[in-house]
C-alpha cells in the first residue's frame, strides 16, 4: 500500500484563478431568474445568516420578533423580488446583504405586522436557540449593530475556513495533528513547539513543517472563501484586509 502523504504536501499554491463564484454568479444573473444563481444565493445566506440575526437583535428588537424578522427577511430576499428594491452594489456580498436588511427593517417599521413568521414560509432551518446563546455572549455596549455585524461576519468566515481545513485533515488521516496545532493557525496557542512535538511523537522540525503547510492551506482556503463573496478577483485582497480589521475593531 502506498504511504499516505503528509498533510498539506500536495497543497503547493498554483497560479490564482478567479472562477465563477457564488456571489459573482448572482451578480451576473442580475434580475433574471436563474436556478443556479438562486442556489448560490441561498448557499451564501445559509452560511452567513447569524451576523444578520445579531444585527437585528442589536437594534433593540426582542427575541421572538427578531426571529420573525430574520426569517421574513430571508423569505423575501430569496424570492428575488426583493432584490430589485435595493440598489445593487456590484461588489461585496456582505455590503449588499446588510443594505438589503436595513432597507427591509425601515419598511417593516412603517407597516403594520400581522404576518406569521417568515410570511408563512421557512426558507431554511435556523437554530435560534443556539443563535441567542451566541448573541448573548457578545459585549453589551462595545459594539454598535453595524460593528457587531461586521465582526460576526468575519468570525463566521474564519470559522468556515477552519472547519474546511479540519475536514481535509480528517480525510488525510491527520485529524489528531490538526486538533493539536489548530490554535497555532490563529495565533492563540502559547505552547512551545517542543511540548506539542513530544505529545505528537514528532521532531520539532516535522511539527514546524506540518504547521507551515497548514498555514499555507489555511490562507488558500481563506482566499477561496472570500472569493465566494465578492464580484471579482481584484476585491479579494481588500476584503481580507477588511475582515482582519473588523476582528480588531478597526475601521
Amino acid at each position: 500500500m502506498a504511504s499516505m502523504k503528509p498533510l498539506g504536501e500536495s497543497w503547493a499554491p498554483g497560479p490564482e484563478q478567479f472562477t465563477t463564484t457564488q456571489w459573482s454568479l448572482v451578480v451576473a444573473a442580475g434580475a433574471a431568474q436563474s436556478p443556479q444563481a438562486r442556489q448560490a444565493l441561498e448557499a451564501l445566506c445559509r452560511r452567513y445568516w447569524f451576523p444578520l440575526y445579531a444585527f437585528v437583535r442589536r437594534q433593540g428588537i426582542a427575541l421572538h420578533e427578531a426571529q420573525d424578522l430574520t426569517q421574513e427577511f430571508f423569505a423575501r430576499f430569496l424570492d428575488r423580488d426583493y432584490l430589485g428594491d435595493v440598489d445593487r452594489q456590484r461588489g461585496k456580498f456582505r455590503s449588499f446583504l446588510l443594505a438589503a436588511l436595513k432597507h427591509f427593517l425601515a419598511n417593516h417599521w412603517d407597516r403594520a405586522r400581522a404576518r406569521k413568521r417568515g410570511g408563512g414560509k421557512t426558507v431554511f432551518s435556523i437554530d435560534y436557540q443556539d443563535a441567542e446563546k451566541r448573541y448573548l455572549r457578545e459585549p453589551v455596549d462595545q459594539w454598535t449593530a453595524e460593528k457587531l455585524f461586521q465582526r460576526r461576519w468575519a468570525l463566521e468566515l474564519l470559522g468556515t475556513v477552519l472547519r474546511r481545513l479540519q475536514e481535509e485533515a480528517a480525510a488525510a488521516g491527520k485529524g489528531p495533528l490538526f486538533e493539536e496545532v489548530k490554535d497555532y493557525l490563529t495565533g492563540t496557542d502559547a505552547r512551545g513547539y517542543q511540548e506539542v512535538a513530544r505529545k505528537l511523537a514528532l521532531s520539532e522540525g516535522a511539527l514546524k513543517t506540518a504547521i507551515h503547510r497548514l498555514r499555507r492551506r489555511y490562507r488558500q482556503l481563506l482566499r477561496a472563501e472570500i472569493a465566494q463573496t465578492v464580484a471579482d478577483a481584484a476585491q479579494v485582497d481588500e476584503e481580507i484586509r477588511q475582515v482582519f480589521a473588523d476582528l480588531r475593531g478597526g475601521p
